[in-house]
């Protein structure tokens, strides 16, 4: 892919990701409200185990198609990639049958014997269709991108989300009367509404290009092809050690829902204030905690191709500017974020949450603790993508794996522990990131030998996100008096925000700013010399670049 298709496909699947991550906040928030932690928990006990199979599915086989399509298009050879296509989607038919299945059929035993919530069965078979067409759109999804055309991934994903949202809120507000098993069972559905439509827009849009498809598979087809057992094996090489990664997190998630409630139920706590905890933990401060990830995700989708082009090139240089740039970034990002979130808890959630205040405020305390885990969440993501980027892909998925582990033990002695209870599952979370943050770092450094400068890259940041937490704080007690708690949150964070852009901006010396932004420029494209655009990269051309290329537009570049 060249330098030009990278960034146009990343600019369409990164305002994708904004868009359903907008659309994920729009919907768990107002069903919060709507169903509260109870039903949350109903929700989040049928939630994990969704996402965990749908990972198995869906996180390594539709990169691999991607990957072996585009070779094979590359080679000129469409008819070889139209065989991995149709490979790989009977692959995934057969994956997603089996996970539906289980989800379906064994919803009564997972919830009892796993997450300990029977309730939750409603919520499991109702989000269990869902697992049969998402894998069939991930085939497409991955054959499109193989032939660099992101916008099948980019309008598909953000119709499922609005469907998801639309249906998932209509149908847990029109079940609301019958019981919270049964809402939260209709907010599940959701998921299930979204992929039939997600999969109809997939269908319309590679109707529109079939024809075009079929010349082309047609004028290359040949005798004598690939055997399917090749085609499976090179499949399962690629996306086995992505799917195990990915699984990381999930797994994470399932020790919550599988924990929380057994272990408090096995203390002094009754059933319902248990189901309340861990609806607190993973309804209403989850969703929370995945906002700073949109942009730190995309920092470490970014690194992956720059890192991988200067390795390869063994631009050293190049390289090392990337690694410290990215990890600055996340650091910038997640900073501020975690002192707003510790700032801020107990205020952000009653503002959120205004119709479950009681729940609100109890689970301000693990927004606190969670809040921590930000930064160091935002440099695994990026130091994943560093290691990712040459080549070494099982080594973040080791050290997460090390930091479920430690999570799991660290967890259930602390969940136990009177006094402290869902918050021990907190702790646990953010010690698994510390632990694999530390260790991807340990690994960055011994296999790249980038020197990190400790002052810019953290010092500096740390000075601009207490500054900005005592305005934050300073700001809210004063608007308090006179505007309410809301009005009040909000007139904070914003003037957060400004204070932390200007102490950031006062700890950088003058001259670094022009560099720091060319920087940030080259952490999220290929660099001019490996075929970006021979004009110098600032944001007026930026901007002229994305209308040209997108809305069909000729503005000249600037050349100064």
């Amino acid at each position: 892919m060249t330098g030009k298709s990278f960034f146009q496909g990343a600019v369409i699947l990164g305002a994708a990701g904004l868009f359903i991550k907008a659309l994920g906040a729009v919907f768990r928030i107002p069903l919060g409200n709507m169903i509260g932690d109870i039903g949350m928990s109903y929700y989040q006990s049928a939630y994990p185990v969704y996402v965990f199979f749908l990972t198995l599915a869906t996180a390594g086989i539709p990169i691999a198609i991607s990957k072996m399509v585009s070779e094979r298009i590359a080679a000129g050879s469409y008819y070889e990639a139209g065989r991995v296509f149709r490979i790989s989607f009977i692959l995934l038919l057969a994956i997603s049958l089996i996970s539906s299945t289980i989800c379906f059929f064994g919803a009564e035993f997972i919830t009892e014997a796993i997450t300990k919530v029977p309730e939750a069965k409603y919520s499991m078979r109702a989000i269990a269709p869902a697992l049969l067409i998402v894998p069939m759109m991930a085939a497409y999804r991955g054959y499109f991108q193989g032939m660099q055309n992101m916008k099948l991934t980019a309008i598909s994903q953000s119709v499922e989300q609005f469907f998801r949202v639309a249906f998932g809120l209509s149908l847990a507000y029109y079940f609301l009367d019958r019981g919270l098993e049964y809402s939260a069972a209709g907010a599940a559905f959701g998921a299930t509404a979204g992929a039939i439509a997600g999969l109809l827009c997939v269908l319309i849009i590679y109707f529109k290009y079939r024809d075009e498809i079929a010349v082309n598979i047609e004028r290359t087809k040949k005798e004598k092809a690939e055997g399917t057992r090749t085609v499976l094996l090179r499949i399962v090489v690629i996306a086995v050690p992505i799917t195990i990664g990915a699984s990381i997190m999930p797994i994470m998630n399932i020790i919550d829902a599988g924990m929380v409630v057994r272990v408090l139920t096995s203390m002094d706590y009754s059933y319902d204030a248990a189901k309340s905890l861990y609806g607190q933990l993973s309804g209403m401060v989850g969703p929370l905690i995945n906002f700073p990830q949109v942009l730190t995700q995309a920092v470490a989708m970014s690194l992956v191709p720059a890192v991988t082009i200067a390795h390869k090139q063994n631009d050293i240089a190049f390289m090392h500017e990337n690694i410290k740039l990215g990890l600055r970034c996340a650091i910038i990002v997640g900073l501020p974020c975690a002192f707003g979130f510790i700032t801020l808890s107990k205020q952000i959630m009653v503002m959120l949450y205004p119709l479950q205040r009681a729940s609100a405020v109890s689970a301000a305390e693990c927004l606190v603790i969670m809040g921590i885990g930000v930064v160091f969440l935002a440099t695994v993501q990026t130091l994943t993508g560093v290691l990712q980027g040459i080549g070494k892909q099982l080594i973040p998925v080791r050290n997460l794996s090390i930091g479920a582990l430690v999570k799991l033990i660290l967890s259930y002695i602390l969940i136990k522990t009177p006094g402290i209870n869902v918050k021990g599952a907190a702790i646990g979370t953010v010690a698994a990131f510390i632990i694999a943050s530390t260790l991807n770092m340990i690994e960055v450094q011994r296999r790249t030998e980038v020197k990190i400068d400790l002052v810019m890259t953290y010092l500096k940041p740390a000075f601009a996100a207490v500054t900005m937490s005592a305005s934050v704080w300073a700001v809210y007690k004063g608007a308090d008096l006179f505007l309410g708690n809301a009005l009040s949150t909000l007139i904070s964070i914003a003037a957060g925000g400004l204070s932390h852009y200007e102490s950031y901006s006062i700890s950088i010396e003058k001259e670094d700013v022009p560099e720091f932004w060319n920087s940030v420029v080259s952490a999220v494209r290929v660099p001019e010399q490996y075929g970006e655009l021979d004009v110098p990269l600032n944001p007026v051309n930026i901007s002229r670049y994305l209308v040209n290329n997108f809305v069909g537009e000729n503005y000249e570049y600037r050349k100064n």
